[in-house]
């Protein structure tokens, strides 16, 4: 049922739901546009509707080959909505799910595409904050690009900061996916440019590998990871794209790539990935740590596998427009402190429990009960020795102190 947006826009058909809102397609002065209508509940919130309208300048003057442009932000009762235009074709997370991974060249030329429209929106002073497949659209009607790649342009700028509000946040929450969220966000810093790059980075990796470098699992184990963990290497790519994607993982912000010199080296890496087919990478079992995480693992002889992004409810079916800004706690520093800090996860046998782990926590009391008892029993040899030094070996005659029950 067709509905009216303000006083400029009729919105005719659901494209999507998300958590944020709906997607509809709908039309306008010029022709088909997308309208992204916002909760109802974040229309009421007035300090919401002030950020959104202080925003308005900064999203409306986003605009570049790979930006999805916003056209209007609208606020009209009920109705906040922005006002986008209409992208021929489908997002990067569908196109994953459906090859599972891709060829390094066309990942390389999509990431690219999006590293250039980050750079675009930070020069105008404007930060993401929640880079992911889902916030990324392929132009269908696009030329073909590296790799038979469609021109990527990135969607949803604005949208994570104006939900982001101080009262909704305070210093307790944070706002993002957790599969991109930068090690910095994670310890309640403010966000930057840097955590762009980051979440940037791990789409790369996770088209590369078809799963995240840090993901699976618990949210919260997620999230330490980001903190705790190094990324684990991918077999196959070329060195200096491996270590490209390694300082744009650094865990500190200071340390990666601006966007635009990030756009340029991917570009020169192109020429040497040509023809090169998808990675043939296993996919991390996790079946052990969702056990010890307290989620529940696959079905018996079926491993727990990492695929994209977690779900923050268990159950939740993933909205159908993929919009999944969420709200989440910051994990405090105890918790953070498990695993192995900065380094990759270390090597262990196979059956052998992960350090910091259930079993492993498990088989350390274990261990120190046997350690225990051995202590007991050297004792009482150690005692029993003294006694018979200090009896000089005479059964006749007993140790001082003793009473003697022998017959006479």
């Amino acid at each position: 049922m067709a509905r009216k947006i303000g006083s400029r826009y009729t919105a005719n058909q659901i494209l999507g739901r998300g958590s944020a809102g709906t997607v509809w397609l709908g039309e306008g002065p010029d022709g088909p546009v997308a309208i992204k209508l916002l909760r109802e509940d974040l229309a009421s919130d007035q300090e919401l509707v002030g950020r959104f309208v202080q925003e308005r300048t900064a999203l409306l003057g986003l605009e570049h080959p790979h930006i999805v442009t916003v056209r209007d932000l609208v606020v009209d009762g009920n109705d906040l909505a922005l006002v986008m235009d209409l992208v021929r074709g489908t997002d990067l997370r569908t196109r994953l799910e459906r090859e599972r991974r891709l060829a390094p060249e066309a990942a390389v030329a999509i990431v690219a595409d999006v590293a250039d429209a980050l750079a675009a929106a930070h020069a105008a002073g404007v930060v993401h904050r929640d880079v992911k497949p889902e916030n990324v659209l392929l132009d269908m009607r696009g030329p073909i690009g590296p790799g038979g790649s469609h021109p990527a342009l990135l969607t949803d700028f604005g949208v994570a900061k104006l939900i982001d509000s101080p009262r909704r946040t305070r210093a307790t929450k944070i706002i993002g996916t957790p599969d991109y969220l930068a090690p910095e966000i994670v310890e309640g810093l403010p966000p930057r440019a840097a955590v762009d790059i980051y979440a940037l980075a791990t789409v790369l990796y996770e088209l590369l590998a078809g799963f995240t470098p840090f993901g699976g699992g618990h949210p919260g184990a997620v999230l330490r990871r980001h903190v705790t963990e190094a990324v684990v290497p991918l077999p196959g790519i070329p060195e200096e794209l491996w270590q490209l994607l390694v300082q744009c993982l650094a865990k500190a912000p200071a340390s990666r790539l601006r966007a635009s010199e990030l756009a340029a080296r991917l570009r020169e890496q192109l020429p040497t990935l040509a023809g090169m087919p998808p990675l043939d990478v296993d996919e991390p079992d996790l079946s052990e740590e969702a056990a010890e995480e307290s989620v529940p693992s696959a079905p018996q002889g079926e491993p727990v596998r990492r695929r994209g992004a977690v779900s923050l409810v268990p159950g939740a079916k993933p909205d159908s427009n993929r919009d999944t800004h969420t709200s989440m706690r910051v994990p405090g520093p105890d918790e953070l402190a498990g695993g192995a800090h900065g380094t990759a996860r270390a090597p262990r046998a196979t059956g052998a429990p992960r350090p910091g782990s259930a079993r492993h926590k498990a088989a350390v009391r274990r261990r120190r009960v046997t350690l225990g008892v051995a202590g007991v029993v050297v004792a009482a040899a150690v005692a029993v020795g003294a006694w018979f030094a200090s009896s000089g070996g005479d059964d006749d005659q007993p140790a001082p102190g003793t009473h003697s029950t022998s017959a006479p």
